[in-house]
This record gives C-alpha cells, sequence and structure tokens, in this order.
C-alpha cells in the first residue's frame, strides 16, 4: 500500500513510541477493506510496538481503532478510530494518532492539553473528512489528540466518500463536519483551542481576564495572515514589545490548498506554510493571542499616546503604534437561498468538498482564475459542471480557459448573473440565473453551487474608527503603509494595496513594521545636548 519512501517515514516516526499500542480492524469483503488491510499491514510491519488485530467487530466496515495497552487501567484506555483509509491529507492524522495513543507527546501548549485532560464529559464526536480536503486534517488530529488523552472522550474520523449512503442519511455536505454524541458541533477547519473552548465554557472568560491584565506592546499586529506573520517578525527583530491578536492565525492561506507562485517554492500548501509562519513568529520574543476577534479600534486621545484595541469578549489591548492586518474572505453571491443552503449544497472550497458530489451536478459561479480552476477541479469527481460567469468573458488565465473548454462535461456560461439557489428545506436543488443579453431567466437542476468570485476585507470593524476606508471597505494606505490615523498602519488583503497575492502581503507587512518602528522611534524625546557631550 505505501511505497518504500513513506515506509521509510513511517519506521523513524514511529520509533518515538513509548508503549504498545494494537490496530483492531473491522473489515468486509470490498475493495476497501482489501486496501485497509495492505495499509495496516505496513504500519504493523514499521514498528515492533505495533500489532495487528483482524477480530474487530465495528459496524462500519473497513475501519480500525488504534488502542493502548489499557493493563486494565481506565485512564489508560483511548477512543480513536478511522473509517476508511487515512490517506492524501489524512497520512499525517495517521501517524500522529499512532505517536500520540503510543505516549509520544502532543505539541500543543502545556495550558490546553491540561484543558483536555480536564473535560468531564461523555463527549462522542464523529468526523466527516474527505482525502482532499486540506481543513480537514487540523480538526482530525485535534480530536484524536483529546481522545487520546482523555478517557471520556472518543473519536472516529469518517471518509465520507466511502460511506457515502451514511453521508446521505445524516445530510452531510461539507467537510470537515463533526458530530458530537450524535448532534451537530461544527464545520468548516476548528483547531484544538476552538473545540476546547466550545466544551470548556470558562475558557473564554479566563482569557480575557489574562487579556486585561497585559501591559501596553510597542507594536500590535491585528490578524495573523502572511502580512501580520511578516509584520510581527520583523518589528520582534528590532528589540521591541510585539503582539499579535488574530481571530486565526494563518486566516484565509489555511483554506489555499496549492501555492505554485511563492517565489523559490515551486510548490506548497497553505497549512504548511501556515506553520512556518507560525513558528519563524514563535522564535521570535512575539506574544501571540489567537482565537481573539478585533471588534473596535479607539485612536490615541494625545500625540504618541496608546491606541486601544477592544476584542469580541470584552478585553482590550493597547499599544503606541498598530498595524492592521485583518486580510479577507470569501465573498458572497447575495441572492435567495444561499446562506439559507450554506453547507447545504453551497460550498466555497472545491477541494474540500468536490469528494462529497461525486457523479451529481453542480454550478461554479465566477470566471477568474479560482473559479476556473474549481470547475477544472469538480469536472473529475461530478458528473457535470455548468461554470457562470457575469462578464462577456472569462477573466481567468489563458492556459487555464483552454483546459476548461477541453472538458467534455463542462457547460460556460457567460454573460450571466445568478439570481437565486433554489432548494427543497435540505438541499440545494437549482439554481437560477439571468441572461444578461436577452433578459431571459434559466433554471439549472443541480445538487451544488460551489462559489468563488473574489474576495471581502474584514474591515467592517473600522467604520467608525477614524481609519480611512475606500468604497470597497479596503484600508487606505500610503506608500509606507500609513492609515489615516497617526501610528496606525495596514498591510495585505484588506488594505487598497493592488493583487491580492500572498507574496505581496509578507511585502507590506514587513514595510508596515519598518514603518511603524520609525514611527516610534521619531516619538522618542530629544536628548539634550548636554547629555550627548557628557
Amino acid at each position: 500500500m505505501l511505497d518504500a519512501g513513506l515506509k521509510d517515514q513511517l519506521k523513524a516516526y514511529l520509533g518515538n513510541l513509548r508503549q504498545q499500542i494494537e490496530l483492531v480492524a473491522s473489515l468486509g469483503e470490498g475493495q476497501g477493506s482489501k486496501d485497509m488491510l495492505a495499509l495496516l499491514e505496513d504500519v504493523a510491519a514499521a514498528s515492533d510496538k505495533v500489532s495487528l488485530n483482524l477480530a474487530g467487530d465495528d459496524a462500519r466496515k473497513p475501519s480500525f481503532a488504534i488502542e493502548r495497552d489499557a493493563k486494565d487501567s481506565p485512564q489508560d484506555k483511548v477512543g480513536v478510530r478511522f473509517a476508511g483509509l487515512p490517506l492524501g491529507h489524512e497520512f499525517t492524522s495517521l501517524v500522529l494518532a499512532l505517536l500520540h495513543v503510543g505516549g509520544h507527546p502532543p505539541k500543543f501548549d502545556a495550558e490546553v492539553l491540561d484543558q483536555v485532560r480536564a473535560l468531564e464529559g461523555p463527549f462522542r464526536f464523529e468526523t466527516y473528512f474527505s482525502q482532499s480536503c486540506q481543513n480537514c486534517p487540523d480538526v482530525v488530529q485535534a480530536l484524536n489528540t483529546m481522545a487520546a488523552l482523555n478517557p471520556n472522550i472518543t473519536h472516529v474520523a469518517i471518509d465520507g466518500a466511502l460511506f457515502q449512503q451514511e453521508v446521505e442519511a445524516r445530510q452531510v455536505m461539507a467537510v470537515p463536519t463533526v458530530l458530537l454524541n450524535g448532534q451537530p458541533f461544527g464545520q468548516g477547519r476548528m483547531s484544538l483551542e476552538q473545540i476546547v473552548a466550545k466544551l470548556d465554557t470558562g475558557a473564554v472568560a479566563r482569557e480575557a481576564e489574562k487579556i486585561k491584565a497585559k501591559d501596553a506592546f510597542e507594536v500590535l499586529i491585528v490578524g495573523g495572515g502572511p502580512a501580520g506573520a511578516a509584520a510581527a517578525i520583523y518589528a520582534a527583530r528590532k528589540g521591541i514589545r510585539v503582539g499579535v491578536a488574530a481571530e486565526r492565525f494563518g486566516g484565509q492561506v489555511l483554506d489555499t490548498m496549492a501555492i505554485e507562485n511563492f517565489i523559490s517554492v515551486s510548490h506548497t500548501e497553505g497549512p504548511r506554510l501556515v506553520a512556518g509562519l507560525e513558528q519563524h513568529v514563535k522564535d521570535y520574543d512575539a506574544d501571540i493571542m489567537n482565537l481573539q476577534k478585533a471588534v473596535g479600534l479607539v485612536p490615541a486621545q494625545t500625540p504618541g499616546g496608546l491606541i486601544e484595541i477592544r476584542l469580541e469578549n470584552g478585553a482590550s489591548l493597547t499599544s503606541r503604534s498598530v498595524i492592521l492586518a485583518t486580510g479577507a474572505r470569501w465573498r458572497n453571491v447575495n441572492v435567495p437561498g444561499e446562506a439559507e443552503y450554506k453547507n447545504k449544497g453551497v460550498a466555497y472550497c472545491p477541494h474540500c468538498d468536490g469528494p462529497l458530489f461525486k457523479g451529481k451536478r453542480v454550478a461554479v459561479i465566477g470566471g477568474g482564475n479560482s473559479g476556473v480552476e474549481a470547475a477544472i477541479d469538480l469536472a473529475g469527481i461530478v458528473a457535470h459542471v455548468t461554470l457562470i460567469e457575469f462578464d462577456s468573458q472569462l477573466r481567468a488565465d489563458a492556459v487555464l480557459q483552454r483546459k476548461l473548454a477541453s472538458l467534455p462535461n463542462v457547460k460556460i456560461v457567460t454573460s450571466a448573473m445568478t439570481t437565486e439557489i433554489h432548494g427543497d428545506g435540505t438541499r440545494v436543488s437549482g439554481l437560477t440565473y439571468k441572461d444578461r443579453n436577452h433578459d431571459s431567466a434559466h433554471r439549472v437542476d443541480l445538487e451544488g453551487v460551489f462559489v468563488q468570485i473574489g474576495l471581502v476585507p474584514n474591515t467592517e470593524w473600522l467604520k467608525d474608527s477614524g481609519v480611512a476606508l475606500s468604497n470597497r471597505g479596503e484600508i487606505e494606505v500610503d506608500y509606507r503603509g500609513e492609515t489615516s490615523l497617526p501610528g496606525v498602519f495596514a498591510a495585505g488583503d484588506a488594505t487598497t494595496t493592488p493583487y491580492k497575492q500572498i507574496v505581496i502581503a509578507m511585502g507590506e507587512g514587513s514595510k508596515s513594521a519598518l514603518s511603524a518602528f520609525d514611527y516610534l522611534i521619531r516619538l522618542e524625546p530629544a536628548v539634550p545636548a548636554q547629555s550627548a557631550a557628557a
């Protein structure tokens, strides 16, 4: 099942196992079970601390549990199971599950791990994933870690493409989808900290109290995407007190599948790049405050005074200078049915959710690079793709357009305005668009709609702050990254800087940090002449 390179890597990783573990397989007669058996045999052969038991009787076949040698001690029992093959993006989830069940310590903050151990439960988690979903591993790995640490927690990671009947019955139309004790718990990427915060109701209040006790920063960065991370690194290198308040460290890059235009790196993926960014920031003495959403900015009351950033949890942070790097989010079509059927057929990530629409009919709204790339990817999975573009022609790169035109199961509709997304109350059933040339309405029967029409800056919270915004809601900045408020700078996709690209955001973040430092040193009082002479 695994090639020689993966086997060597697996053997090296499993050298970190501290306890005996057993793979308990529940197999059937199909090809999926044969593939799982081959995978588990490769895993068991990689370490003498791993054994394989084929006597499992779980209702989901194929599936396997990873069990620790409990020695009749309840606190040693674990509940980690994979239903389906943990390959693709989930292979790392398998390796980490093996290590954590086998006693290798997880690489999370000790405080968060203590919170996990203290949860009383019972918590029975189920996560539906797809092997092509780059958002799923964070969720699967977080819940597996929790199950490995706390006997009151169990987790089953389920490949939605393999268990189609179950997906249909539970109306799962987006991944990752998480159920807790049989009820919906969450959808989309979630970190361990986010999951624990939802379970530990006092966590938000405790974090707010910790933030309130923090001293003022010299540079406070709001946002943890490429612009914010670059700003933090450049500011921290100046030896000054730096803070980073991020609603989600990594931002939109976490949802990016393939990155092939980051200079000197021919190919990487969003989560991998974000992991590198976060580690680089942590290499310096910067205070990272994740899961903190800014809701207000209060300008300094006097020249050179402290600027206040108000957070959603009720706490505030103060700083002598602020860099706004809040990024952007996917733009909605804003037509009837979109909100009602979000995650019920309306999706925004073709890589994540595409496998759930295997053999079905879908539409892609948007004819730029993102939309055309989405249509190309989906065409290899679904029965038919209708691409709908408002303009009279596609705006994607020529090479992408040629590829799209060569696909037999794709229909391209231009000069079309989407007017409504239809559904039967539980899921999408169709879409209506207006032909802008003839003013006629057309309905397309389908099961999924993927929206790919650009970005909206995350700046609504700044509208009454005094920070000047463009008519598109972007933060207006000059060539130094300065905004209309003294001491407040901005960088990245939330600003008027053209071309929303990762490499540009990093450059603008670095520039804003240098500008903020220059602003700070010019605030210092002049040194008296006699002191200089002395």
